[in-house]
């Protein structure tokens, strides 16, 4: 049994997570949010030291936290704005594998002579389940965003039935262990729940894999509430719920920005409706500028549109990004930033991305509240985006990314449309709006072609 006091300080810890989620709501509260929360999650790893009085294998403990401690500090600072996805992914991974583990440990114990109601074992064979699906789920996900493995949908002709076999088989032995609870039947449904995860994630491909990721960082936050109720442990409960409701808010939102069921997103290769993943490049014909030409059209239009995309992020071009813009308002250009909801790779992207560059937040335009001022726009630049400005997805139904809400930039006088080559977007389908008659593209490397159409743009 847990202190009362410990109880009341793991209550604690669970209003600052409930404290941190809301600073995490805006731009202004986010840091000091982060911050609430980190300390909460401090707090109470450290808690068990001080009111379990016969812990054990505590030197073991103490290298464990350490080296998790290094583990995340180095990755802070050396992952890529870019990689942030396939970390994301990671720690969900991670986070399920080890409830999985903690829940097949309780279990253990009841060879032990420990008594536990059927409720309980429930919750154990739940997060044995979940725990373990979304942590090869999670690892799946980081292979395809890393490009360790294809992006394009894995399927195989018995694949349906693998799936449907694996989650019967589980609710029958879960069934089992809540009636004759075992060591071995925990073993055998974690390695049931691994099934589940690779065979869930394997049919997503190209862009809906950030939308899975949300879905399984729901599956680990269930999993650890879970636990928590296993555990008698109040702030492992209120975290879990946190991360469980907020990220089947996030998946359903985003699912949502993409005009798509969930359903739709996990199972939609297995009759032609998932995103594709990687394209071959068009050779159709298209109307390309230099830097020059496209610097004459920014410099003498009134009103200017930046779509923001992944290619900003690889290209780490926020900074001269945010200078050219800085130079075109200064000589009376009105500017705004246009936010696709799934712009990037996981969501809010763009906007921490163009924060870190210390672009003003009220230049940052959400979609919908964007998407009508298009048509009065001089000039829209596509920076790194693709998929979000495909006109195929209101036009072509066979298209992957048919009614996808997307950026209609298609609506203004004149698009810029920056690329580095003619291959396709994460959707791997080809981009309708490069070959608009209104659409120029400038190629080449973002961050450099930017910084040769701020001089040319500066010179004029």
């Amino acid at each position: 049994m847990i202190d009362t006091w410990a109880q009341y300080v793991f209550l604690f810890c669970g209003v600052a997570f409930i404290l941190a989620l809301k600073g995490l709501s805006g731009p202004k509260t986010a840091r000091n949010g982060n911050l609430v929360g980190a300390a909460a999650a401090v707090i109470a790893c450290a808690l068990p030291f001080f009111y379990v009085s016969n812990m054990k294998h505590v030197p073991l403990i103490i290298v464990a936290i350490v080296i998790g401690t290094i583990g995340g500090v180095i990755g802070a600072k050396r992952v890529q704005m870019t990689q942030m996805p396939q970390m994301v992914a990671l720690f969900n991974g991670v986070g399920g594998g080890a409830a999985a583990l903690v829940a097949l440990l309780e279990l253990h114990q009841i060879g032990d002579g420990a008594n536990i109601s059927w409720f309980n074992l429930a919750a154990t064979a739940f997060t044995i389940v979940v725990g373990s699906v979304s942590f090869a789920g999670s690892v799946v996900t980081f292979a395809k965003l890393q490009e360790l493995m294809t992006s394009r949908p894995v399927v195989f002709p018995g694949l349906p039935i693998a799936f449907g076999g694996s989650f019967i088989a589980v609710i029958v032995l879960s069934v089992v262990l809540v009636h004759s609870p075992g060591m071995l039947v925990g073993i055998v449904l974690a390695l049931l729940g691994l099934a589940i995860g690779l065979l869930l994630v394997l049919p997503v491909g190209g862009a809906d894999v950030p939308i899975v990721i949300s879905l399984l960082n729901a599956f680990t936050g269930l999993t650890v509430a879970a636990g928590g109720y296993v555990l008698a442990n109040t702030v492992l409960l209120v975290a879990g719920t946190l991360v469980g409701a907020s990220g089947t808010f996030l998946t359903l939102l985003m699912a949502g920005a993409m005009g798509r069921s969930v359903a739709n997103i996990l199972f939609g290769a297995l009759k032609g409706g998932s995103t594709l993943g990687a394209g071959e490049a068009s050779d159709r014909p298209v109307k390309s500028v230099g830097p020059e030409d496209a610097a004459i059209m920014l410099a003498y239009a009134e009103k200017v549109i930046i779509v923001p995309g992944y290619g900003l992020a690889v290209a780490q071009a926020q900074h001269t990004l945010r200078e050219l813009v800085d130079v075109l308002v200064a000589r009376g250009t009105e500017v705004d930033y246009a936010i696709h909801p799934v712009a990037g790779r996981m969501p809010g992207h763009m906007n921490v991305l163009l924060a870190e560059a210390q672009v003003p937040y009220e230049q940052l335009i959400e979609m919908d509240e964007i998407n009508d001022d298009f048509k009065s726009t001089d000039v829209v630049l596509v920076v790194g985006a693709n998929d979000v400005v495909n006109p195929a997805a209101r036009t072509t139904p066979s298209a992957p990314i048919y009614g996808m809400p997307i950026l209609n930039a298609d609506a203004a006088k004149q698009v810029i449309f920056m690329k580095r080559s003619m291959r396709p977007g994460f959707a791997g389908i080809e981009n309708e709006l490069l070959f608009e008659p209104t659409t120029s593209l400038l190629f080449g490397d973002a961050k450099d072609t930017l910084g040769k159409l701020l001089t040319a743009v500066k010179a004029l």
